[in-house]
């Protein structure tokens, strides 16, 4: 049986892998624009290119492999919530990640969003009876 931070992880896993696939779909998702304005918007608001969408579904990948084991579902949300923090950060700083990434827009209120979850079952949540 799984536990809630297992299932968290899984939870975390399908949605960044469906946003990735949405990202690719996007007309320009598979291109490498990096300022928010050329970029195409997923969902309307947030920018996207083929490096953006490949990072999302690598961080797909991650979670619905980390699902397997509590151990490893609190690793994957230590390590993305860390993630997301930083690349808010740059969003704020560098909204064009360097020319590589689009950052800006609403993406660093998303991925502060993004680090509150992640790290509420990484570093918070404990699972009743629950050994690591």
């Amino acid at each position: 049986m799984r536990t809630l931070t297992q299932r968290a992880a899984m939870i975390f896993g399908v949605a960044f892998v469906l946003f990735a696939v949405m990202g690719f779909l996007l007309p320009g998702g598979m291109g490498m624009e990096s300022h928010p304005d050329p970029a195409p918007d997923l969902l309307g608001m947030f920018p996207v290119n083929l490096l953006h969408n490949l990072v999302h579904l690598a961080f797909g990948v991650w979670g619905l492999l980390a699902a397997r084991s509590l151990s490893a579902s609190r690793g994957y949300h230590r390590g993305a919530a860390v993630i997301y923090v930083v690349l808010a950060i740059l969003g704020f700083v560098a909204p064009t990640g360097f020319g590589l990434v689009p950052l800006g827009g609403m993406d660093p209120a998303l991925h502060l969003v993004l680090a509150a979850g992640l790290g509420y079952f990484g570093f918070v949540h404990r699972e009743a009876g629950a050994r690591v």
